[in-house]
């Protein structure tokens, strides 16, 4: 596959992946679908990881790849250049997603045990020494809002799934930019016989 046709498949599948990481960010927000007050949500959720680190930090590459590989020598390895070190970048803010949402399943979320205040159950040893990633019969200490571990583990997984699929597509437009500014990217010529 030529090096403007690789970056171009790469850079629309980079479009539903970075929507996806923005809506499931958002959804964060509003546990089991309620609007609480901003002490009440999960401290990882304010990081944005999901609306700017594999939203609009990998929206800035994808969109200069459906444009590499255009016209002229010149214009073709600049472009395989600039996509090269822009999917760098989002190859960090996908990275960054990763983080932000292993962080964020590993805390936990922000619930109310049944006592009135809001707590990290693993903070407080509601849950046992083991994860209660794998403990789902712990998942029921949290009262409010209902559901709001299943929900916290969801997206965050996804967010997980998502920034761990833009990373590898960045890297892949990182290793294709370089290929693509150093060989060119590859066009086919016509070649009319003359008779």
């Amino acid at each position: 596959m030529c090096t403007g046709k690789c970056s171009k498949c790469i850079g629309r599948l980079l479009f539903p992946l970075g929507l996806c990481a923005i809506i499931a960010n958002i959804l964060l927000y509003f546990p089991n679908g309620e609007v609480l007050d901003p002490d009440k949500i999960t401290d990882f959720v304010w990081y944005f990881h999901g609306i700017l680190g594999a939203g609009l930090i990998v929206y800035l590459p994808a969109f200069l790849m459906l444009g590499a590989g255009g016209e002229g020598c010149c214009a073709n390895r600049c472009g395989m250049l600039l996509s090269m070190l822009l999917s760098a970048m989002g190859f960090f803010g996908a990275v960054y997603c990763m983080i932000m949402s292993s962080l964020g399943l590993e805390q936990g979320p922000l619930c109310d045990p049944g006592d009135g205040d809001y707590v990290y159950p693993s903070e407080t040893r509601h849950w046992s020494k083991e994860s209660y990633l794998f403990n789902q019969t712990t998942w029921d200490i949290c009262k409010k809002p209902k559901n709001v571990v299943l929900w916290n583990v969801t997206l965050f997984s996804i967010l997980l799934a998502i920034g761990a699929l833009e990373a590898v597509l960045c890297l892949i437009q990182v290793l294709n930019g370089l290929c693509g500014c150093l060989c060119g990217t590859c066009k086919r010529q016509r070649w009319t016989d003359v008779a």
